[in-house]
């Protein structure tokens, strides 16, 4: 089996750590470098050409794991692959890592077997979904989310401008009270629960005019 060159980037170390301890006990699986963050996955990304990036969501700068996927996945060829490994597994956190261009998408709960045969799938192009996660994808295709209304799409455009929901209500001449229940069905057919995330998936969706 060919040797998959990896990079990790996670923003604890000791997570790291474990991580290339774990994965130097695979004899066909070479840890080429580390990344705390996502501006330094994707400069060493570009530099050492790595067959696969595992990558995390939650990194704790202003660039999430989504936005270095979407960066890496960008660069000219040969692209490494990105497979995300995190404890998220929402339905918004999923669509958007695959929409940015993660090839899989593991749970960190997965046994290291499950682990290392992901990382070669991922090194061949191939899809690499936790169960739970292929699960999710699974139940998403089958039944797609309900579309917003028209004013849940004006409360959107609203958000994505930073207003506050008592600034929503004044610019739709509606009161704070209904501006609170749009915000609740919003979230709930998105799978968010912060108004960041619902303006990140609205804009991932080109659900923003």
């Amino acid at each position: 089996m060919t040797t998959v060159r990896l990079l990790i980037c996670d923003d604890h170390a000791v997570v790291r750590a474990g991580l290339r301890a774990l994965l130097s006990s695979a004899p066909d699986i070479e840890v080429i470098g580390e990344a705390a963050d996502g501006p330094a996955a994707v400069t060493l990304a570009a530099k050492l050409n790595p067959d696969v990036v595992l990558m995390d969501l939650q990194l704790g700068s202003d660039m999430d794991g989504v936005e270095a996927t979407r960066r890496i996945t960008a660069q000219p060829a040969p692209t490494p692959h990105v497979l995300v490994l995190t404890t998220y597994d929402t339905d918004a956190d999923i669509t958007r890592a695959i929409e940015a261009g993660a090839t899989g998408y593991l749970l960190k709960a997965e046994r290291p077997e499950e682990l290392f045969a992901a990382i070669h799938a991922a090194a061949s192009g191939q899809t690499a979904l936790s169960a739970p996660v292929a699960a999710k994808v699974m139940a998403k295709m089958r039944n797609p989310g309900p579309t917003l209304t028209a004013r849940e799409r004006d409360i959107l455009g609203q958000l994505a401008h930073g207003l506050g929901n008592r600034e929503i209500a004044r610019a739709l001449h509606i009161s704070e009270a209904t501006v609170k229940t749009h915000l609740g069905r919003i979230y709930d057919k998105l799978g968010v629960d912060t108004r960041a995330a619902a303006v990140a998936v609205a804009t991932e969706r080109r659900l923003l005019a």
